[in-house]
């Protein structure tokens, strides 16, 4: 089985905890002397970079929060001036000021070889023709992938997003082995090569590379089988780095968490307490390699455990279980709390697949409202009138059914839901706008 870099994935925990320590006092020191949002935290706890001299005192210093980056806006969080900084990219602005992130040469160079890392154990190798999926500008999916491919030496296909036709004409022509792409988008591929009687096996196919998104074994399976591919998820923030957090490896039986780069923790999100080990709690991150923009005990927002047991791999870094659902997306309506993945569940149950939508709630006359708007799918589009009708009548009952909510459901055009960063934010609360 490959390994990218086995020096550090399959490092004794000894070696690791070691290395850590060393990293996380760098970083410490470098944000007490560089960012003065960390130095004003430290100061008022009356902490000094001295008294972190375990890995356990990380939990001494205060959380950090999407807020306290949005109030830095834009370069206050970062610990070199702007002219050692060779790459800006941002996250969504949703409701608020996007996050800025930095890279110095040496960031970009690290980023490069960590995705490296989750596309190597995939199986992807420098034989490859990677073709990108994901959308080229400030988000930072398509150039992460982008870079870690040419650093294992594959060939890249930088095709952006969209124009499915033209991606399977790709494919086809260029004889692409590897897809880089967001789960619903591989859906969509395989649903669109089976209306035009393209059999998968056909292309030279055989690995995605699929994240940006939360996604079931249900959603791999049908993935598989439609491209006849081996898929594997992997695990990155535009605020932490992008792709290169986390990957699977062959045995798709969690996320191997690079803890060499990144100092993971496990919290009760409405305590803040670190909680034991192999507990399901929100994932809390401490870059230990970053210069530009460091970030102390991020709230990821993003619930997850850890698994420290081997992985017949080889690899000896701990494993993430796959996000299923996030600390801070319940939804009040009524009085009644609602998940998005309950209306995810109701909208894909329905459809039998995948279906880009979005969850809108608003307010009239103090009654809060809530509407799913569905992009009309080659799928949905081909059901007669009738049947589009009963569809949503479908999608209604069961969303009532789950959540005991009633709500109103329409189709819209395909495309037609803003992307900010290249994906559909899930919920537009305009209770809060």
């Amino acid at each position: 089985m490959n390994i990218w870099d086995p020096a550090h994935e399959c490092i004794s925990r000894d070696e690791l905890e070691q290395l850590q320590l060393e990293r996380l006092q760098a970083t410490i020191n470098r944000v007490h002397k560089n960012v003065v949002h960390y130095r004003k935290q430290f100061n008022d706890l009356g902490v000094i970079p001295e008294d972190i001299s375990a890995l356990a005192d990380l939990s001494k210093l205060p959380l950090t929060s999407k807020d306290d980056i949005n109030r830095n806006y834009p370069y206050g969080m970062f610990a070199v001036p702007l002219r050692e900084v060779v790459r800006i990219h941002s996250s969504s602005g949703i409701g608020s000021k996007p996050i800025v992130a930095g890279y110095t040469k040496n960031d970009i160079r690290i980023w490069s070889n960590l995705v490296a890392r989750f596309m190597t154990a995939a199986g992807v190798t420098r034989d490859d023709l990677v073709q990108v999926t994901f959308h080229y500008g400030l988000f930072t999916g398509a150039f992460g992938l982008h870079y870690g491919a040419e650093t294992i030496g594959a060939s890249v296909i930088p095709m952006g997003t969209g124009n499915t036709e033209r991606q399977i004409m790709i494919m086809q022509d260029y004889k692409s082995t590897v897809l880089v792409s967001t789960p619903s988008y591989a859906l969509e591929l395989a649903f669109r090569m089976e209306q035009l009687g393209i059999n998968p096996k056909s292309l030279s196919l055989k690995v995605g590379l699929l994240g940006g998104e939360p996604w079931s074994e249900t959603m791999r399976t049908q993935i598989e089988q439609g491209l006849a591919i081996s898929a594997t998820d992997n695990y990155g923030l535009s605020e932490v780095i992008g792709p290169g957090i986390a990957g699977e490896c062959s045995c798709k039986n969690g996320l191997h968490f690079y803890e060499d780069a990144f100092l993971p923790e496990i919290i009760d999100p409405d305590t803040g307490k670190v909680l034991q080990p192999g507990s399901e709690g929100e994932l809390v991150i401490t870059t230990l390699t970053k210069e530009a923009f460091p970030l102390i005990r991020y709230r990821t927002r993003d619930i997850t455990s850890l698994d420290y047991a081997p992985c017949a791999c080889g690899r000896t870094l701990v494993r993430m279980k796959r996000i299923s659902r996030r600390s801070d997306d319940m939804l009040i309506i009524r009085g009644v709390n609602v998940y998005p993945s309950q209306i995810e569940e109701a909208v894909f149950g329905a459809v039998q697949g995948e279906a880009p939508y979005q969850i809108v709630v608003d307010r009239t006359a103090a009654m809060d409202n809530m509407e799913v708007i569905i992009e009309i799918t080659d799928k949905i589009f081909t059901l007669e009138l009738q049947k589009q009708r009963s569809f949503l009548e479908l999608v209604k009952k069961r969303i009532t059914s789950i959540t005991g909510i009633n709500t109103s459901v329409k189709l819209v055009e395909a495309g037609s839901i803003p992307r900010p960063s290249g994906k559909i934010p899930r919920v537009l609360d305009r209770r809060q706008i």
